[in-house]
């Protein structure tokens, strides 16, 4: 797993958010490091609606205490989508309409670690094995869903009644994957016949190594190499 690139007017609350209440530490360049990914920011005006809706409904993940992380929740007014506290899960929205789920395991080691990203889509079987063709996932499942397991966390995929929109300029706009040798997997793309958003490119001055695809329901990809070095 990469990351998560959000599209905002203001991206202060969001920081603060992520920051203050999740613990994440912020790099050099400004994206939000948390255990298991990266959360990274982009100035726009126009991009006004949120992850519900959209392909990504929502990224999740484990908390170690689930009511001490209530707590912190109701101190930043972070508006409840649900809470269900026999379950120890709470779905919660972020500043700029982004949705953010927590489940409780106890066992974890440190407070916070990444666990999911939540698809939507009318298909959820096929996509699936798109992710598991593509970037080489394991097929399985959570909660009796479709998933696909890659190394540091899992894309779940949720069957929507309608199509849902895509993520290109919603304040969610992206989510990303971080690949060992992404010009070769690149050229695998190629030949795979995926077309590219953004072809492979090396950002200066980071020297992060980028490449942008979109999946067939509409989730812009953001493949990255060099995101260890933040």
């Amino acid at each position: 797993m990469g990351h998560i690139h959000l599209m905002l007017p203001d991206a202060d609350a969001q920081i603060k958010a992520w920051k203050d209440v999740l613990g994440g530490s912020v790099t050099p360049d400004g994206w939000i490091k948390l255990p298991g990914i990266f959360i990274s920011f982009a100035q726009s005006a126009s991009a006004t609606e949120g992850s519900d809706g959209s392909t990504v409904n929502h990224v999740g993940f484990l908390v170690k205490d689930y009511a001490a992380l209530k707590a912190k929740l109701a101190a930043a007014n972070i508006p409840i989508v649900f809470d269900l506290e026999k379950n120890k899960q709470i779905m919660v929205t972020f500043p700029e309409k982004v949705r953010v789920e927590f489940n409780e395991d106890p066992s974890l080691s440190e407070p916070l670690v990444f666990h999911h990203i939540h698809l939507m889509t009318t298909d959820p079987e096929k996509l699936q094995a798109w992710y598991v063709k593509t970037f080489g996932a394991e097929a399985t499942t959570r909660r009796n869903l479709p998933a696909a397991k890659f190394p540091g966390g899992e894309v779940d995929f949720l069957k929507a009644k309608d199509a849902p929109a895509p993520t290109k300029d919603r304040t969610l706009d992206h989510i990303g994957f971080e690949v060992k040798d992404l010009e070769a997997f690149c050229k695998k793309l190629e030949a795979d016949g995926i077309p590219f958003d953004v072809a492979f490119r090396i950002l200066q001055p980071s020297g992060l190594k980028v490449a942008v695809i979109t999946d067939p329901v509409g989730t812009r990809i953001a493949l990255t190499q060099g995101l260890a070095g933040k």
